[in-house]
């Protein structure tokens, strides 16, 4: 019986993706402009796209991701486990000064506490990341830090607005608690207004100020938006560098390589003394490579950024992909053996895991 509601629930959550992922099988209605601006060189008056990508690229996409949700797709989806244990942590509530404490929340949720600051990324402490509270992707690791646990947050850095970086439900809780300063692309401070919450939208370029000393700029990387299929790349997508004066902060959103042109813009707003890095949800490659890198790739921007400390993210929380829960710590050890330069200085830890990151 467990085996049959499984395969049911999947069949259902591949029709829920469909509808989301497959823009000429979505009503018209559900469309939504987030943004309207002038023309840029990555933005044609109605929506934004990639530099250097092209129609071909998100040809690729729709007709992978169709592809993957019949089962055309080379491979099978590997067996998740239900649930992983997770030992939940409770953070101090400032770290101040030089020092430097991570705290990996799970997926892309990043606590950075330093100079008095507490900056998270990508919040999302709900079970499932969908537009569905009953169906989709469903967490296998709990949050490594209780929301009640979560020490006052001062900045908020949102990558896109896909649901499991775009939580509503968590920024909600976040906002009315803490009343944050919320940054993130054109467009998404859209979805966040028509829930009460304000957000600062900058587009790649952007900076904005924290405090004294401290600014936050938006990168540009390489990815796309949609809540509901119609509204794809109605908002902008970025990665994000926080200045600080003892070493930047680098957070890279979710990002397929492109051109890698982007890598190469970052890696000139160093020194990076933090970077967070994706290094899940790759799998089948087919057509998973124009959204997120492998770790393969994390490799090449670690090598490009060159910070003091990296912390690989955007794995074993959300079945997203078809590769197997531990795949990319695999294939990152793998990697790591072979670079002595990045043995200690790309590391993963457990959600909930901590670790101070060194100086410049």
């Amino acid at each position: 019986m467990r085996i049959w509601m499984k395969r049911l629930g999947a069949a259902l959550l591949f029709l829920v993706m469909g509808l989301c992922f497959a823009p000429t099988l979505v009503p018209p209605f559900l469309d939504r402009i987030y943004y309207d601006g002038p023309a840029s060189g990555h933005y044609d008056g109605e929506r934004f796209f990639n530099p250097g990508g092209n129609a071909a690229e998100v040809e690729v996409h729709e007709r992978g991701r169709l592809s993957f949700l019949i089962g055309g797709s080379t491979g099978a989806a590997a067996e998740w486990p239900d649930r992983v244990p997770v030992r939940q942590t409770v953070p101090p509530r400032r770290v101040e000064g030089e020092a430097m404490r991570v705290t990996w929340i799970g997926h892309a949720t990043v606590l950075v506490q330093t100079r008095g600051l507490n900056i998270l990324t990508d919040p999302v402490w709900s079970e499932r990341v969908s537009p569905f509270s009953f169906i989709g992707p469903m967490r296998v690791r709990a949050p490594g830090v209780r929301f009640e646990d979560l020490p006052p947050i001062d900045l908020v850095l949102v990558s896109h607005n896909h649901y499991d970086h775009l939580d509503l439900a968590t920024l909600k809780r976040l906002w009315k608690r803490d009343r944050p300063l919320i940054l993130t692309g054109l467009g998404n401070d859209t979805i966040l207004k028509d829930e009460g919450i304000e957000a600062t939208a900058l587009d790649w370029g952007g900076r904005a100020r924290v405090t004294d000393g401290v600014e936050v700029m938006v990168e540009r990387n390489h990815h796309w938006s949609s809540r509901w299929g119609t509204d794809r790349n109605r908002a902008l997508w970025s990665a994000f560098t926080v200045t600080l004066p003892g070493g930047n902060i680098y957070f890279a959103g979710d990002t397929g390589w492109g051109d890698g042109s982007w890598a190469t813009e970052a890696a000139a707003h160093g020194p990076f003394r933090l970077a967070l890095i994706p290094i899940g949800a790759y799998e089948p490659r087919d057509f998973m490579a124009v959204n997120h890198i492998n770790p393969e790739e994390a490799m090449r921007l670690f090598d490009q950024l060159d910070p003091a400390a990296a912390l690989g993210i955007h794995w074993g929380t959300f079945q997203l992909t078809w590769e197997p829960i531990d795949d990319p710590l695999r294939r990152l050890e793998a990697l790591k053996r072979t670079r002595a330069g990045a043995r200690d200085r790309f590391v993963t830890v457990e959600a909930g895991g901590s670790f101070e990151v060194p100086g410049l």
